[in-house]
């Protein structure tokens, strides 16, 4: 509908009316048009961190509303370079619709993504606007990337005596660093989901269009017995072109991989689960966490559990880059039940080649369990304590201490949004309980600022709900080690606790 923004009596309206049946009704404050769509954009926002780095946002699901709330887009973080702003809201993530999909499964994509996040979003208004006029957001997505098209594929294909990989390359004519496959019909590539005209993107992770064709040829002929490709239609990639997004392993759809991560359902028995968690370093220097000493006839055993498999999820949530005692507590605080999921070292090493998490295709097989309340123990319903490790930013901790001098208690009086106290799970109220390994539930807050202070760089804090704590307090029940996770340190750079 248009509108004037001039005042006019009628008389000076009547007077501006004419009529012309070739030109039809001249008078804007006579024209008649249905109320248009609303204008609703969605944002492409390409997020590119640096190894060891967050992406500089926190996700939030609102209760009883629909959507993933951004917030707390960090200053000069990759979420701010991006363009995301608070209150978007996301739709996708890696090209996959979201905004229908449990808050968990979300966050785990992003978690899942690597080095480069990819997110479609609108901004807080335009989402309320279609949510309250029923628009298939869905639908809005598809039209923003295009209905024809398509997602990229990953197909890893097996060689077969007599014909190879069955597969064709050939470069694209005077486009430089560009080609297209034609595989043989019924033969080990087309079985992998490999498409006559497809163009190629990538051969085990190593991106083509640097390579010369007789050097792509050599990396196939030295790929040995499998290769993994990732391929696109051509009018697909005409539509990634056009978005100006680079086509990433992590929007591609999979044909055939191997490697796929296990779940393992446990039962707590007498003896507990039977296994040894262990943190180790790897030749590389990476620090990972293995599963060792499986013990027979053991709950871990039963499951399917092997020896020297690497740990990923704890009940359908990331754990590789967590430190150690926080994993032990999260598997004794699932109580009687807990779900790992883990894949053998030669499967990490086979995504990381990819650049690809192993769990980036795995939100399929997360499986739905009961969640305890966060701040009981399901064993004996006694309030457990939160294990907070904290990096020393240049401002500090990103927290402030307060002491009640009531019950000689020293807790956080306030959290620094975006920060290392805001970011490691702290909350304005909690009770400080331990230091570094330190008790000092009932410490003087002299005490426990030097103890920070002595720690240099890195803070570990074990708190608890100012609630449960004062509950646990008044039952007179002492804050022991069946409340709390003391970890072992044991040589070498490894460490060890029973689970």
């Amino acid at each position: 509908m248009k509108y004037s923004t001039e005042t006019e009596d009628a008389t000076d309206r009547q007077q501006k009316f004419t009529f012309n049946p070739k030109e039809g009704i001249d008078n804007p404050a006579l024209m008649i048009s249905d109320d248009p769509e609303p204008n609703l954009c969605p944002r492409l926002c390409l997020l590119v961190r640096e190894q060891g780095q967050g992406f500089g946002f926190h996700l939030r699901k609102e209760s009883g509303c629909r959507g993933h709330v951004v917030q707390q887009v960090a200053p000069w973080s990759a979420a701010e370079r991006s363009g995301l702003r608070d209150g978007d809201r996301i739709l996708e993530v890696n090209e996959d619709f979201v905004d229908n999909q449990e808050y968990s499964k979300v966050v785990l994509k992003v978690q899942a993504s690597g080095l480069q996040l990819c997110l479609l979003v609108l901004n807080s208004a335009e989402y309320e606007t279609a949510v309250s006029e029923g628009i298939d957001l869905m639908a809005l997505s598809r039209v923003h990337r295009g209905e024809d098209c398509a997602r990229p594929r990953l197909c890893h294909i097996s060689r077969e005596r007599g014909i190879g990989l069955g597969l064709s390359i050939f470069p694209i004519e005077g486009k430089r660093g560009k080609y297209y496959v034609s595989p043989v019909s019924e033969g080990p590539a087309e079985r992998a989901g490999v498409q006559a005209g497809d163009h190629l993107l990538s051969i085990n992770g190593v991106v083509v269009s640097k390579l010369t064709h007789s050097a792509l040829m050599k990396m196939f002929k030295k790929s040995g017995e499998y290769v993994t490709i990732l391929v696109i239609d051509s009018r697909s990639e005409e539509s990634y072109i056009r978005r100006r997004l680079p086509i990433l392993p992590a929007f591609a759809s999979t044909h055939n991989l191997p490697h796929i991560p296990k779940t393992l359902h446990l039962t707590q028995g007498p003896q507990g689960y039977g296994f040894l968690l262990r943190q180790e370093k790897l030749p590389t220097g990476h620090i990972v966490h293995l599963l060792r000493e499986v013990d027979p006839c053991s709950p871990a055993e039963a499951a399917g559990m092997e020896d020297g498999d690497l740990l990923l999820a704890v009940n359908g949530e990331q754990v590789e880059n967590s430190e150690h005692e926080e994993i032990v507590s999260r598997i004794r605080q699932s109580g009687q039940q807990v779900t790992l999921t883990t894949i053998s070292i030669q499967g990490r090493d086979y995504y990381k080649q990819l650049g690809l998490s192993p769990l980036m295709f795995y939100e399929e097989y997360i499986p739905q369990r009961e969640r305890f309340p966060t701040n009981t123990l399901p064993s004996n319903n006694l309030p457990c304590s939160r294990l907070c490790t904290l990096h020393r930013e240049d401002t500090g901790f990103g927290f402030k201490l307060a002491y009640s001098q009531n019950d000689y208690r020293v807790y956080v009086g306030q959290v620094q949004a975006g920060h290392a106290g805001d970011r490691a799970g702290l909350q304005e109220g909690d009770v400080i309980v331990e230091v570094n390994g330190q008790r000092v539930e009932h410490g003087h807050f002299e005490e426990v600022v030097t103890l920070i202070k002595k720690g240099g760089t890195s803070l570990t804090l074990r708190v608890m709900d100012k609630d449960a704590f004062e509950n646990l307090s008044a039952s007179g029940v002492p804050i022991v080690s069946d409340v709390t996770l003391h970890s072992t340190q044991v040589p070498d750079s490894t460490q060890d606790n029973f689970v």
